[in-house]
């Protein structure tokens, strides 16, 4: 088959390189146009542009595809198949229809659990005890297409955001090419998601990711691993922000104040919540590196400490 691929960050760069690999043709590759990132706001460009270009297929990088003559430039590229993976680009029904076969998106939830933009994230939150990737045929709604194909996978206790995307962007480069065969023939079964059973995956946002102890331990430690690598979990430590890398929740209660420090040493800061004791393994203090919470303490007095006032947004 022909194909478009159209993806931007590193997630979508293994179901890229399969394809690229395959019996297929890669006819073309969309990702979001360059843009200036870090302190020298220079022009950055896509994982998925990086891989592309390495392989010399033809690169698209439009700032909307509502606009008549990219959706005749997509058109013209005569494919049987558009394959969409986190490319950040609402695709109107004019895109959608251009290929012969439509457009089909890997998303990483089990739908119609996790719609929209973070269910990696939202599905450690919640506390889910297992997550996977869709095939979704795409129509015009918010991941709301029938499914195609569906592939799970287990959510370990310990599980941060990090290691589930890693997990997972193997995963839906492997459904693809599995159920591609079946694509091309018409014969995979579509089934309509159930509409009663949909959650939404909003947005993460730095805001969000403050600590509130007044939480349980076990709230806490979830929100710790979904927020890591972004936006990291913080609270306040003497006015500045203190980000929590790894945490975990102990077995026990405590009568203190949310926010106050019990014990701290070599076994990590143990820290009252509003049920249980969440233990602080890994942090970074203000302007300094990521240290384990024995290093932090070493040099440090947190007797009578309380964290979590209120503090502005770390950068």
């Amino acid at each position: 088959m022909r194909i478009i691929f159209a993806g931007t960050p590193d997630f979508s760069v293994p179901p890229l390189l399969a394809l690229l690999a395959s019996m297929h043709e890669v006819c073309a590759v969309y990702t979001q146009p360059d843009r200036p990132a870090g302190r020298g706001r220079k022009l950055h460009t896509s994982p998925v542009k990086e891989a592309a270009l390495a392989a010399g297929v033809p690169i698209q990088q439009p700032l909307t595809l509502r606009d008549g003559a990219e959706q005749q430039r997509l058109a013209d590229l005569h494919s049987d198949l558009m394959v969409v993976v986190a490319y950040g680009l609402i695709l109107p029904k004019e895109v959608l229809t251009a290929p012969r076969l439509g457009c089909v998106n890997i998303h990483a939830s089990l739908l119609p659990r996790w719609r929209g933009a973070a269910p990696i994230q939202r599905a450690i939150e919640a506390g889910d005890r297992e997550t996977g990737i869709t095939l979704m045929q795409m129509d015009e709604g918010l991941d709301t297409g029938a499914m195609l194909a569906q592939t799970a996978t287990r959510i370990a206790t310990t599980e941060t955001a990090q290691s589930l995307h890693d997990r997972l962007m193997v995963m839906g480069a492997e459904l693809l090419l599995a159920s591609l065969p079946a694509l091309e023939t018409g014969s995979i079964r579509a089934r309509p998601q159930d509409e009663n059973s949909a959650t939404y995956a909003r947005k993460l946002s730095k805001e969000e990711a403050c600590i509130d102890w007044r939480r349980s331990a076990a709230q806490l430690d979830r929100a710790v691993r979904a927020f890591n690598p972004w936006p990291v979990a913080y609270t306040d430590y003497g006015g500045q922000p203190l980000r929590i890398w790894r945490a975990e929740p102990l077995g026990q209660a405590s009568p203190a104040l949310p926010g106050t420090v019990l014990r701290s040493g070599g076994s990590g800061v143990d820290v009252a919540t509003g049920d249980g004791v969440l233990r602080i393994l890994e942090l970074q203090p203000a302007g300094s590196r990521r240290m384990p919470a024995a290093d932090f303490v070493n040099s440090r007095d947190l007797s009578d400490t309380i964290l979590g006032a209120t503090i502005a947004v770390p950068r």
